[in-house]
C-alpha cells in the first residue's frame, strides 16, 4: 500500500505562506530530449511558475546540470520572472538534493512546503522530490512543467514518486491554490499568468475588456449603425 502524502492530518494543499519553489534543471539542451508536451507549452510553464513565485513572494532555488556542456544553460525566462531566486550550483551531482549546498538552501528558506518542477521528469523532478519527501517535506511535483522524452516515462515517473508521497499537481492548479481568491489587488497579473499556462485565455480577456470598453465608453453598434 502506498504511503499518504506527509501532511500529517492538515488539509492536502498548498500554503502560500510555508511554501518554496525549486525549479530544477529547465535547461536549453535538456529541453531538447522532451517529447511528452510541446516545448513552448513546457517553456511558458516554467516561466509561469517563476512569476507566481514573484506575486507570492516564495522563495525560489534554480539549479542547474553542468550547464557550461551539453546539457545547456537555464532558459532566461526563470531568473527574469523571479529576478529573486537563488541559483546554486552542483558539483556533477543528478539528484539535486544531494548536493549539499542545495539542501542547505532549501532549509534556509525556513519552509516546510516544496512546489517542485525539472526536466528531466524522472531523472531532475523525480529524484529531489523523493528525497524531499524522504527528509519530512511536503511536496508537490508540477507534472507539466517537467518535461521527459516519452509518455511512458513520463507515466512511470507519477507512479513512482506517488508511491513514495509525492503529491502531483499542475502548473495552473499551482496557480489557482496560490492566488486562492480574484479578490485582490494583483488579480489582472495573475489573469495574465493564466495566459502563459493557457494562451486562449488571452482572447478571454479581450472579448471580456471590448465589452466593458463598450458599455463603459457607450460605444455604437455596428449592428446599429445607420
Amino acid at each position: 500500500m502506498s504511503p499518504p502524502a506527509n501532511f500529517g492530518g492538515a488539509r492536502p494543499v498548498i500554503d502560500p505562506d510555508d511554501a518554496a519553489m525549486l525549479l530544477i534543471d529547465h535547461q536549453s539542451g535538456l529541453f531538447q530530449t522532451v517529447a511528452d508536451m510541446p516545448m513552448p507549452v513546457l517553456r511558458n510553464h516554467a516561466a509561469a511558475l517563476a512569476t507566481m513565485a514573484t506575486l507570492c513572494k516564495l522563495p525560489v532555488i534554480t539549479t542547474a546540470s553542468v550547464p557550461q556542456g551539453p546539457n545547456g544553460p537555464m532558459i532566461p525566462e526563470i531568473h527574469a520572472n523571479a529576478p529573486h531566486a537563488q541559483y546554486v550550483a552542483r558539483k556533477g551531482e543528478i539528484n539535486a538534493w544531494d548536493n549539499p549546498d542545495f539542501v542547505a538552501a532549501v532549509e534556509a528558506t525556513g519552509r516546510r512546503t516544496l512546489i517542485i518542477a525539472g526536466t528531466i521528469t524522472s531523472v531532475c523532478m523525480a529524484f529531489p522530490s523523493i528525497s524531499a519527501v524522504d527528509a519530512g517535506y511536503k511536496v508537490f511535483a508540477v507534472v507539466d512543467a517537467s518535461g521527459t522524452y516519452s509518455k511512458m516515462a513520463q507515466e512511470i515517473t507519477l507512479a513512482r514518486v506517488v508511491q513514495a508521497g509525492v503529491v502531483p499537481i499542475d502548473t495552473a492548479a499551482v496557480a489557482s491554490e496560490l492566488q486562492k481568491t480574484w479578490h485582490r489587488e494583483d488579480a489582472a497579473e495573475w489573469a495574465q499568468v493564466y495566459t502563459k499556462i493557457f494562451p486562449p485565455y488571452q482572447l478571454l480577456i479581450e472579448s471580456y475588456g471590448k465589452a466593458q470598453d463598450v458599455v463603459t465608453h457607450h460605444e455604437q453598434l455596428d449592428s446599429a449603425r445607420a
